[in-house]
C-alpha cells in the first residue's frame, strides 16, 4: 500500500472517529473530547446540540470522501484540497484561542492540529509528483 493511501487512510479514519463521537454521542463529545482530563471542546461553552451533531455528520462526509479517496474511486486531489479548507481555519482558530487552556493541552492542540494541515500538505506533494496515468486508473 502506498504512502498516499496510507495517509488518505489515516484521515478517513480519524475524522470518522471524530465526526462518529460527535454525532452519536454530542454531549459526550463536548465533555470529553480529546481524552479524559483534556476537554478541549468544552473549554468554548455553551454546548449546542445541533452543532455537535453538525460537525460530526461534516466529518463523516469528510471520511467518506477521503475513504473513496483511499480506493481510487475519487482523485486525492480534491478531497485532500477540500479537507485543508477544514483544517486551516480550524488551526487559525485555535492558534488564537489558547491561552485559556494548560500548557499540556496547548501544545496537543497545536501539535495535532498542525499535523492536520501537515499531513494533507504531504499527501498532495507525493499524488502530483505520482505519473499522471497513476493519478486516473483505479488501483494507480
Amino acid at each position: 500500500m502506498s504512502f498516499l493511501r496510507i495517509g488518505l487512510w489515516f484521515l478517513a479514519v480519524v475524522q470518522a472517529g471524530v465526526g462518529g463521537w460527535a454525532l452519536i454521542s454530542p454531549q459526550g463529545f463536548y465533555d470529553g473530547f480529546p481524552a479524559p482530563g483534556h476537554h478541549w471542546v468544552a473549554m468554548f461553552p455553551p454546548f449546542n446540540e445541533h452543532l455537535l451533531r453538525d460537525f460530526g455528520s461534516l466529518n463523516l462526509a469528510l471520511a467518506v470522501a477521503l475513504a473513496f479517496a483511499a480506493t481510487n474511486l475519487l482523485p486525492a486531489r480534491p478531497v485532500l484540497v477540500s479537507y485543508l479548507v477544514f483544517a486551516v481555519p480550524h488551526l487559525v482558530f485555535h492558534l488564537g484561542h489558547l491561552d485559556h487552556m494548560p500548557v499540556v493541552d496547548q501544545v496537543g492542540n497545536v501539535v495535532t492540529l498542525a499535523l492536520a494541515v501537515v499531513l494533507p500538505i504531504v499527501l498532495l506533494v507525493v499524488d502530483a509528483r505520482r505519473p499522471a496515468a497513476a493519478q486516473r486508473r483505479p488501483g494507480g
